[in-house]
């Protein structure tokens, strides 16, 4: 079954679109606000904001809720990880990729990013792409099943400039994971911007929405530059 998703109007021509995943237990709807004060600077940009299924997590002692896949602990997040959760969501969120590209957005003009879990899948998804997208975005995430996802980076996805907040207050994903995932990409070659904001949980604030909206400006600008145009032909 396909994803349900908050679409934002556009204001303008669609020239551009970002996809972003929510967090563990939330909707798309959590983030509508945070898309609509970006969406007001980037008239040309498709805000899409998809709802994860939901399903047991083992983290919830069983119950159901929107869940990307499942989490057994957070004292232990990158340990037991459920992979093959992790590749069914995939396969759904690609389906929205393939849609915006589909609609004749090409694929660097596509940002995709999440928040936590949607953090988690927006690495897990993108550093496995064959599409070069315009750029990745993770807010108080981490890199999922980090040793076997090393070993399946394609080459598409090492020329992605990556934008990486996190918390240093942050006790759901502790700011050392946001750390070791920002090491670990920069090792394998990526571009990392990642900032860190003091006393912030796990959550947002304002300073990094400020510099989540100028990552977004620079990489998914009003006016196609001619070397964007020549990517796409």
């Amino acid at each position: 079954m396909s994803l349900s998703s908050v679409v934002l109007k556009l204001r303008g021509a669609h020239t551009a679109s970002v996809i972003f995943i929510h967090g563990l237990g939330d909707s798309g709807n959590g983030w509508e606000p945070v898309a609509r004060m970006l969406a007001h600077k980037q008239p040309h940009v498709k805000f899409i904001l998809p709802n994860a299924p939901e399903q047991p997590v083992s983290l919830n002692g069983g119950y159901r809720m929107p869940s990307w896949y499942d989490i057994k602990s957070l004292d232990q997040i990158a340990s037991n990880e459920d992979e093959p959760g992790m590749n069914a969501s995939m396969m759904k969120i690609n389906e929205l990729i393939k849609a915006e590209i589909d609609a004749g957005i090409p694929a660097n003009r596509i940002v995709l990013g999440g928040f936590s879990q949607g953090g988690a899948m927006t690495l897990f998804t993108g550093l496995q792409s064959e599409y070069r997208f315009g750029g990745l975005v993770v807010l108080s995430g981490y890199l999922p099943i980090r040793d076997r996802l090393l070993t399946r980076l394609t080459d598409a996805s090492k020329s992605v400039p990556i934008f990486q907040a996190h918390g240093t207050a942050d006790q759901v994903v502790q700011y050392q994971y946001g750390v070791m995932t920002s090491k670990a990409l920069a090792e394998n070659g990526y571009n990392v911007d990642f900032r860190s904001y003091d006393h912030m949980g796990h959550s947002t604030c304002d300073d990094e929405l400020l510099h989540l909206q100028m990552f977004l400006k620079k990489v998914l600008p009003k006016e196609i530059l001619p070397e964007k145009i020549a990517e796409t032909s």
